[in-house]
């Protein structure tokens, strides 16, 4: 294969921006991201000064790209003041240049919200609401640990509607500790009776370094958690929101800034604990780089380059594997026109691990794309384990 440097490449993948807001007003039991239940006051000016701060020192890497999304993520970013928001678009404005259909979205928690505070977001600058429901059931929502109930969540969501979004997306888990068919297809009602464009709807995991992990709830049998998928996503077709990833289904605008992580594409990201992944412009070199964690050491360190934690540079095996990791979670797959353009790497490097997949019905292809099947979305990791350790 010939060395990178001499490969025809076109142009640089999307550019995306994550933006981590760490704080919330209580810590739930399944949570495994990065937030810190509020003690005092949060810090708001102090962060948004140290976001732009930050921001700096990866703009060097982006110089001369727009960037298509932008994703405030938490912890509960609707804790944070519309106008602290629009200091933050406006000093970032001042330093990047936004496509003119820039998505913006805002994660918010029914707990955090009432209608005006949703019209002034709006009038911030912010077009797009994640509202993280999780259930319209009351009991199931205690077990959780949620702040909010089902009438707050209901209202939250008529609330985004009132204040102008046209672009809401719910958040809802299922598999959760108690819950059985008949409760998790009532979430699903709720939801579209709500007419939201977007919903994620996934399966509840135990993850490590969380309450649940350690002291673990008992959730649904396998069995009882695969009858509820297949019904929830033959539900969903039906009623005009179609999958177009795993967790994903839209009505009418997919996630901009989600799908430009399963196609991987490049984002900056600024704040405590977040994630960046940035390509050169000849492709020869990927990176990703973490901030620190804890909100304090992130303010005191945001104007110096101890505030970038982890810094690496991907191997051959890390693009492929973290490629498929992504683009195989599409229901449309991907092609090897975009493996090359986002990866680097010529496609005869997965050409051996793509027939295995073929052969053993855990992968698709038509002409020059590739998905995977309902069986290879079902054991995914299976799948994935064909794209390891592979070298150019």
């Amino acid at each position: 294969m010939p060395p990178l440097s001499n490969l025809s490449l076109p142009a640089l993948p999307p550019l995306g921006l994550y933006i981590h807001i760490p704080w919330c007003v209580r810590k739930c039991p399944y949570c495994d991201f990065n937030s810190h239940e509020m003690r005092t006051n949060i810090p708001e000016k102090a962060y948004i000064d140290a976001l732009l701060a930050d921001l700096e020192h990866d703009l060097d890497n982006v110089h001369g790209r727009h960037i298509d999304s932008i994703f405030i993520g938490g912890g509960t970013p609707s804790l944070f003041s519309a106008d602290g928001l629009e200091a933050l678009l406006s000093g970032l404005k001042t330093k990047l240049t936004f496509s003119n259909d820039c998505e913006i979205t805002l994660e918010a928690n029914p707990g955090t919200v009432e209608q005006q505070k949703f019209v002034d977001y709006r009038a911030a600058g912010i077009n797009r609401l994640s509202i993280g429901v999780q259930s319209f059931n009351d009991d199931l929502l205690s077990r959780l640990g949620r702040i909010h109930d089902r009438s707050a969540a209901i209202k939250a969501v008529e609330a985004a509607h009132y204040a102008g979004f046209e672009r809401i997306n719910l958040d809802l888990m299922f598999a959760l500790p108690g819950q059985d068919l008949k409760q998790a297809m009532k979430d699903l009602e709720y939801a579209i009776a709500l007419q939201p464009g977007h919903i994620s709807w996934y399966q509840l995991t135990l993850e490590p370094n969380t309450l649940f992990y350690q002291q673990p709830p008992t959730l649904p049998g396998h069995d009882l958690v695969w009858q509820i998928q297949e019904q929830g996503q033959h539900f969903l077709a039906e009623q005009l929101y179609p999958q177009y990833e795993i967790s994903a289904y839209s009505r009418d605008h997919a996630c901009r800034h989600n799908l430009n992580y399963w196609q991987f594409g490049d984002y900056l990201g600024i704040g405590a604990g977040a994630h960046a992944k940035l390509s050169t412009a000849d492709m020869g070199t990927i990176m990703r780089r973490q901030r620190c964690r804890h909100p304090q050491d992130y303010i005191s360190n945001a104007s110096s380059q101890q505030v970038i934690s982890q810094h690496r540079v991907l191997e051959t095996s890390d693009r492929v594997l973290e490629f498929m990791m992504n683009a195989l979670r599409l229901n449309a797959g991907v092609g090897m026109a975009d493996f090359r353009s986002r990866t680097g790497l010529d496609a005869d490097c997965i050409r051996a691990p793509m027939e295995a997949g073929i052969q053993n019905g855990l992968l698709l292809r038509a002409d020059d794309r590739i998905q995977a099947s309902a069986r290879g979305q079902r054991y995914l990791n299976d799948l994935l384990t064909l794209f390891m350790d592979i070298q150019a």
